[in-house]
């Protein structure tokens, strides 16, 4: 178990929702320290509260009283589907005072989820991406004027508990985050499922290729965000002039693998900004 970051002790941490998302950060926050008993969850589900029941954790059956989540809490998260926001906080929005709210939800602004919640604007939005179930998430966040120094650090302490977390000033690079972050472990998905069929052409069993595949992949990314050399550095000390690697590396030039990177997070960054639009 991790040290228990002072940000967060003794904080009280109620999740509106209990997805994988909540289970995921859940975990971190447990795995860090926090204890069980701190932490509450508003569910609809009794499926789903028994989840939590089992990890003594505090549930609330959100079809009965809503608001026994978020009374005492001091954060609150709320991690459901964007289109059903507004209904699930219009049954509690009269209960926050000084509650720090940190909104997982794609594509909802600040100040849409102000409105939801009759002007409340103690807000953190956050952006985080799947690998949070395992403690590798990066997490983009971005913070109201209303929200103080004091809260965005434990806004920070929360969602670390589950990954890295990178603050943005402008809520429009939200949009980047998703792109380069919240969507982005699709992109490295499909690159691996690339890579294992490339080798499976070549003359490897699937179980060979796969392995070979994910090891490499999470060697290089834990060498590059380790190292003092920059990604295009590392790329070159490994490019033999005339040599195997050097071949590969022309052939994604030649067919502008990084102009199609670029427009595939282009396209999401669109989309992200359409659902914004959509949402209002």
């Amino acid at each position: 178990m991790s040290v228990l970051n002072s940000d967060l002790d003794n904080k009280k941490i109620s999740f509106i929702g209990g997805g994988n998302m909540a289970q995921a950060l859940i975990s971190g926050l447990i795995a860090c320290g926090v204890k069980p008993e701190l932490i509450t969850v508003s569910a609809p589900s009794a499926n789903t509260r028994d989840i939590f029941t089992t990890q003594q954790i505090n549930v609330v059956d959100a079809k009965v009283d809503s608001k026994a989540a978020v009374t005492d809490a001091d954060v609150v998260i709320l991690a459901v589907k964007p289109q059903m926001m507004k209904a699930v906080v219009s049954e509690f929005a009269d209960a926050l005072d000084k509650q720090l709210v940190i909104s997982v939800a794609a594509g909802l602004s600040t100040d849409l989820l102000s409105e939801m919640l009759g002007g409340y604007q103690t807000i953190v939005r956050a952006m985080p991406n799947t690998p949070a179930t395992i403690q590798m998430g990066a997490t983009g966040l971005y913070g109201t004027d209303a929200t103080t120094d004091a809260q965005k650090q434990l806004a920070t302490a929360v969602m670390a508990a589950s990954g890295l977390t990178m603050w943005v000033n402008d809520e429009a690079q939200m949009h980047a985050v998703t792109a380069v972050a919240g969507s982005a472990p699709a992109y490295v998905f499909y690159f691996i499922e690339s890579m294992i069929d490339g080798a499976v052409a070549l003359g490897l069993d699937k179980e060979q290729a796969s392995a070979l595949a994910m090891q490499t992949v999470l060697g290089a990314a834990t060498m590059a965000r380790d190292s003092q050399d920059t990604p295009a550095e590392l790329r070159r000390k490994v490019t033999s002039p005339n040599g195997t690697t050097q071949a590969a590396i022309e052939s994604m030039q030649s067919n502008e693998v990084g102009r199609q990177i670029a427009e595939a997070m282009q396209a999401c960054y669109n989309r992200s900004q359409a659902l914004s639009e959509e949402m209002k």
